[in-house]
């Protein structure tokens, strides 16, 4: 794992889930409070393997219930289930288009809700549940979707930025031409 993708991520997991946890202008505007942590997972996951998805599974599930009404720990299972799914169908999923980076991050927003939902229900915490709640769901995968081709692109443009490409090494090209045998 490389040192600098290790730190960016999880830096953005960290600034993404203050900020998704203290600016209310799109919550006042539309009800719903988005959730950035899927695409962030799946981004993980699908550049860097499992051990960097389970990483920000944990720091992320861990800092979002701490500042969410959440208990502590909750939104971990949800999070590290959807980095197990796609770390076992990583070589079938095309991580380099767009639109399935789409597809990807709106399942994966759609179903974190939803098994995070099944674990409170089991809890002593009784979440609000209405059909409102459909309005809020449609509209987390619909922005969890658009937002991680976004991760895709902003990663990828940050670390073209801060590393350098590396040269090919002069003595190992590959158009020399080998003699065989006398003469």
């Amino acid at each position: 794992m490389n040192p600098l993708n290790v730190t960016l991520i999880l830096g953005t997991v960290f600034v993404s889930v203050f900020l998704q946890c203290t600016l209310t202008g799109f919550r006042n505007l539309t009800g719903v409070q988005p959730d950035l942590l899927p695409g962030l997972v799946a981004y993980a996951t699908l550049t860097s393997g499992l051990g960097m998805g389970t990483v920000t599974a944990l720091c992320g599930g861990l800092w979002v219930d701490s500042l969410s009404h959440n208990p502590l720990g909750i939104s971990i299972g949800p999070l590290f289930a959807a980095a197990l799914v796609m770390e076992r169908y990583r070589g079938m999923i095309l991580r380099d288009q767009t639109y399935a980076q789409f597809l990807i991050g709106a399942a994966v927003s759609a179903g974190v809700p939803a098994a995070t939902l099944l674990l409170l229900l089991n809890t002593s915490n009784t979440p609000l549940v209405g059909w409102s709640s459909l309005w809020h769901w449609s509209v987390m995968t619909l922005i969890g979707g658009l937002l991680t081709p976004l991760w895709f692109w902003l990663f990828g443009w940050l670390g073209r930025q801060l590393s350098y490409e590396t040269l090919p090494d002069a003595g190992s090209q590959s158009n020399r031409q080998i003699k065989r045998g006398r003469g």
